[in-house]
């Protein structure tokens, strides 16, 4: 188990790595820092789509609802609305709670059994280390809206400050690269640590974790101690966007380490686990309403079958049933 762990953090450690190297090649190498990046964005958005078409043309025969608790049946009864919804209205907000608030992953439990008794374990470092992470890289990107727009958006100017209630020295603290970081490191370690963890981990998991690790070490790197320009970052992301790439200036390597990594993940997506972000709207272990005692389902992918009713099997064998004295 251990070297099977060490392998994988050697591999997934290698595009983190070739980001870094790109980054510290001659300057003219850098000018395919805008081909990457046009590219990492063609990849994401022509292939997350992709992705997306493949799984909603997937046939759903049955409805398949995760369920945990009281299915709506007789009125003194009272059902589990949430847990058990049999409504569209509740299976909408049981969604919208998995989403924001991770319902599931919260009341996530692990038994093992040993002394003679099976012991129950929440997973409570594991939904906050995720709620930290997927919070606090969102407040990121919505942050770095302001190198893309000019004028910069009025929440995006309150969000920041938001976001920054410290001060150290000339750069604002923003709370959520701490969190960023510290919750990647958590699961990380965890991966690591955990031999059960450990044992169903697969490579693509180790590259997703080195990837997002080395995209907020290089970010947070630039802004608390190399520091950069930060308005020659703003007049390339502007004409990136505008098709007229225009190389930064005194930007440093660590600029670009963060691009490459940053276009490398971009271009990852739509391939790996991550592509959850959008699959999770279509799961229909979510996204359905538990209504079939109430509603008869027929499934549309049902391939037409020859049937042979009751009427016509007592018209083809009545003459066998009256000699046999059978009543029809």
């Amino acid at each position: 188990m251990r070297y099977r762990a060490g392998f994988a953090l050697l591999i997934a450690l290698a595009p983190a790595c070739a980001g870094v190297a790109l980054a510290f090649l001659p300057k003219p190498f850098l000018v395919l820092a805008p081909a990457a990046a046009y590219a990492a964005c063609a990849i994401f958005l022509l292939g997350l789509p992709a992705r997306l078409w493949r799984w909603t043309s997937s046939p759903v025969p049955f409805r398949i609802p995760t369920t945990c608790g009281q299915q709506r049946s007789l009125a003194w009864i009272p059902p589990a609305r949430l847990d058990n919804p049999s409504t569209g209205l509740a299976a909408a907000a049981r969604m919208l709670l998995e989403v924001l608030t991770f319902r599931s992953l919260l009341r996530n439990s692990r038994s093992r059994a040993g002394d003679g008794a099976v012991h129950t374990r929440d997973s409570l470092g594991l939904w906050l280390a995720a709620i930290l992470f997927h919070w606090s890289l969102l407040i990121i990107l919505l942050r770095h809206l302001r190198l893309f727009v000019q004028p910069v958006p009025a929440f995006v100017l309150t969000l920041q400050k938001l976001d920054a209630p410290f001060h150290t020295g000339a750069h604002p603290l923003y709370l959520s690269d701490l969190a960023l970081l510290v919750a990647l490191a958590y699961l990380l370690l965890r991966r690591l640590a955990d031999p059960v963890v450990r044992y169903v981990s697969l490579l693509s998991d180790y590259l997703a974790l080195w990837l997002l690790l080395g995209v907020g070490l290089t970010g947070v790197l630039m802004r608390y101690l190399v520091g950069v320009d930060v308005a020659s970052i703003k007049q390339f992301a502007i004409s990136l966007a505008v098709f007229s790439p225009v190389l930064p200036r005194n930007c440093g390597p660590w600029f670009f380490a963060h691009l490459f990594l940053a276009c490398s993940l971009a271009a990852y997506i739509p391939f790996s686990k991550i592509a959850h972000m959008a699959g999770v709207w279509l799961s229909p272990t979510r996204n359905l309403a538990n209504n079939n005692r109430a509603v008869r389902h027929i499934n549309p992918w049902n391939a037409p079958v020859k049937t042979h009713t009751y009427a016509e099997w007592l018209e083809e064998n009545k003459d066998k049933l009256k000699s046999a004295g059978i009543p029809q």
